[in-house]
């Protein structure tokens, strides 16, 4: 077969998995099952060794997920292309790998994480994906010349029966050719009459350029329709329902953020962190649009009352408004994930003493809506800070980012063994008894956040003017507080910063410094002092297993 053959044989491979997986996606998209990109995705995000999940966060951040999915599609396009390509001459090893790609979608969607509780709903996209694609394939192959495809293919055990003209008779059968048993042929039986046979490497014939062009044009517009409305269909609640939602007015409301508590330095992270700034970290590729409708909240476990909370119910309760400063355990020093909003939400103690604790809990296991679990010491939910059942952020329904409907927010604790977005299940019980996701994978089953600070002004490497200088940044040590910053230009002396006014010990505080800026390059270091007198450790550590630490420094050029 000619190479412009072949290259219309990968053409046709491509278009096949394409439209299989466009029709897979829009079956997700209609159904609400496990979409096949997002389906292996998640699982190469679970799968993924620490160190490569540490890797991504810290030098894509955001474009992670992203990336990620293109990873995915670009390897689902070299895949096709290539079984296309074989397809030519070895048109079984074709279908073979396009059955494979449509079972790693079924597996994928089988074995992980997913939104869809069904499980025939969960692995029905991954189906249809098997199904249209390989179908697809045999269209393609068709249209190749392998026109055998058309009718029914019976494989044979022997090679005998590999032709369909039996050789002459001789005086000595051993002088007859043999057939070569080495490779398993087809015969092609077409309204019960044996036509022709193709063994695995014969190339086909009777190239039909335009059932290929009818092949692909309609395989084609198969997947891009499928894509296109798979990407346009709402799931689930859209904005403007959620937007629609009113929060009743909270009984303990927070109190105003001081005048002080923001410093006038242009560059500096602002107090409160406006919702679409706030920093996202999580392992999903999709965010979930939960409708709060038919929301619900399971706590159970070690106690006595097995308590199933709607959204309504919560809306109900005792609200109490906050702020709180959150923080990623996968934040670098000197990092961009941390943020501090004004939560309202249900206060989780009371909550739990409805239910009724049991003696011998420790722990409680709290599982969002695609199967992620937490793990959160029982003491800190019950020691009387302002752990939320969450259902607002800056004054607006909590963002689909963010956990909408319904988030859990605890001041001083980590994000992964706290933060739960998207929550609905809430299990009271001990740290022995289960293990979470994160901890499955070398991280701390308990992470207080440790005493930071950052510089925001002036950036690295930024040019300055000599003469005065204004530094300032941000410190945190939630449930402490900050008591004191301190800055060292090069290595001099630390010299005390001007704290902005404390709004609480669960926010962080800002702070500026003024030095006297001399020409040439100067390293800015900054350190902070905790409420409990504990200084920032100048010992660096990475993120994994219970945050980083270490001083964050930036070097700025004085002319």
């Amino acid at each position: 077969m000619s190479s412009v053959h072949r290259g219309y044989a990968a053409l046709g491979g491509f278009l096949a998995a394409g439209a299989g997986l466009g029709l897979g996606e829009l079956t997700a998209a209609l159904a609400g099952g496990t979409s096949p990109v997002v389906g292996v995705g998640t699982q190469l995000i679970d799968l993924a060794p620490g160190p490569a999940k540490d890797w991504a966060v810290k030098n894509l951040g955001t474009a992670d997920k992203p990336i990620l999915v293109a990873g995915v599609l670009v390897a689902v396009a070299v895949f096709a292309v290539v079984a296309g390509f074989l397809g030519a001459r070895r048109p079984r090893v074709a279908l073979g790998m396009t059955v494979l790609l449509g079972l790693l979608a079924i597996l994928a969607a089988a074995t992980g994480r997913s939104l869809a509780g069904n499980f025939a709903l969960r692995i029905l996209p991954g189906v249809v994906t098997l199904l249209i694609a390989t179908f697809g394939m045999v269209l393609v192959l068709r249209a190749l010349g392998h026109r055998r495809f058309g009718g029914g293919v019976r494989r044979k055990v022997a090679a005998a029966e590999a032709t369909t003209e039996q050789p002459e008779a001789t005086e000595q059968p051993e002088a007859a050719e043999k057939p070569d048993v080495g490779e398993p042929v087809f015969e092609i039986v077409v309204a019960g009459k044996p036509r022709a046979v193709l063994g695995a490497a014969e190339a086909p014939e009777g190239f039909d350029r335009r059932r290929f062009l009818g092949t692909a044009l309609a395989l084609g517009a198969a997947g891009a329709v499928g894509l296109a409305a798979a990407r346009t269909l709402p799931s689930g609640v859209d904005e403007a329902t959620r937007r629609a939602i009113r929060i009743p007015v909270p009984v303990d409301r927070a109190k105003a953020v001081p005048t002080g508590a923001s410093v006038d330095v242009a560059g500096v992270s602002s107090f409160v962190t406006p919702n679409k700034s706030f920093y996202r970290v999580d392992t999903l590729l999709t965010v979930p649009k939960v409708d709060p409708r038919n929301w619900e909240l399971r706590i159970h476990g070690m106690v006595d009352r097995e308590l199933r909370l709607s959204f309504a119910d919560l809306l109900d309760r005792r609200l109490i408004e906050r702020d709180i400063t959150l923080t990623c355990v996968s934040n670098e020093v000197g990092g961009p994930y941390v943020g501090n909003a004004r939560w309202i939400g249900v206060p989780i103690a009371e909550i739990l003493r409805e239910a009724g604790v049991q003696a011998g809990a420790d722990a409680v296991k709290s599982t969002s809506v695609d199967g992620l679990t937490i793990g959160t010491p029982l003491q800190a939910l019950t020691d009387g800070r302002d752990a939320l059942f969450a259902v607002g952020m800056n004054g607006e329904p909590l963002p689909f980012d963010h956990g909408f409907p319904v988030r859990m927010v605890v001041p001083g604790l980590f994000g992964f063994v706290s933060a739960t977005k998207w929550i609905v299940d809430f299990e009271v019980t001990r740290f022995a008894d289960f293990t979470a996701y994160w901890t499955e994978r070398g991280w701390s089953a308990e992470a207080p956040i440790k005493t930071s600070s950052r510089i925001d002004v002036p950036k690295g490497f930024a040019r300055i003017k000599a003469g005065p200088a204004v530094a300032a940044g941000v410190a945190w040590a939630q449930r402490r507080g900050v008591a004191k910053v301190e800055v060292r230009v090069d290595d001099g002396p630390w010299q005390e910063a001007t704290l902005a006014a404390e709004d609480t010990i669960d926010t962080w505080r800002q702070w500026t410094f003024r030095w006297n800026a001399t020409s040439g390059n100067h390293r800015l270091t900054v350190r902070a002092t905790d409420g409990a007198g504990e200084v920032q450790t100048d010992e660096s550590a990475p993120p994994r297993p219970n945050g980083s630490s270490g001083l964050h420094n930036t070097v700025v050029i004085v002319e």
